[in-house]
């Protein structure tokens, strides 16, 4: 943690993704899941519970390295504390209801709004973390984004190995995303 708020190297590691671009590559991910249980049929429960679990996991691991590394170095170097401690409010909302969720099943008559609610919950953690902490921690000197992004892509791949889950595509570097999209943007 102590080595995330030193002063940024200006240099892209290898992966090519800072803490910021994990995070937010992170909640992505997570509203696809949300909008594919959207589109499930009420009687495709197996494919509800699966939807649902795959959501609470990544939202877990997720929350698990913004609490151990993220949070932590924006509180070394950013002013405004009251929005890191909103952030890890929202988290503990968020964790009540993917405990109600993991402890209850699609046959649950909450179950459907537990998930509803929590996606909406999520999206307005999204929504603040991406329009006011995101700016601020891309503003913050102190904060090498670069370092804290391989502290957490190897925090995430250690959590997803714990919970037998498998290791994460490479997302690939910004340059490379452009480079392949404009490539089959000509095919």
């Amino acid at each position: 943690m102590a080595g995330t708020a030193r002063a940024k190297t200006g240099s892209r590691k290898a992966s090519g993704m800072d803490a910021i671009d994990i995070l937010t590559e992170d909640h992505k991910k997570v509203s696809k899941i949300f909008a594919q249980y959207e589109k499930v049929k009420d009687d495709d429960m197996a494919q509800k519970q699966e939807l649902a679990q795959m959501a609470c996991m990544e939202l877990t691991i997720h929350a698990q390295v913004e609490e151990e590394l993220f949070y932590p170095a924006l509180r070394d170097v950013l002013a405004e504390e009251d929005l890191v401690d909103e952030a890890e409010v929202e988290h503990g909302s968020i964790k009540k209801l993917i405990a109600a969720i993991e402890t209850s099943g699609p046959d649950d008559r909450l179950y459907d709004a537990n998930v509803k609610v929590l996606s909406e919950y999520v999206k307005h953690h999204v929504e603040e973390e991406q329009g006011e902490i995101f700016p601020k921690a891309r503003k913050a000197k102190q904060l090498d984004l670069d370092a804290m992004g391989e502290e957490m892509r190897a925090r995430k791949a250690q959590l997803r190995e714990e919970h037998g889950l498998e290791p994460e595509e490479e997302s690939g570097t910004r340059d490379e995303k452009k480079r392949h999209s404009t490539t089959s943007r000509h095919m």
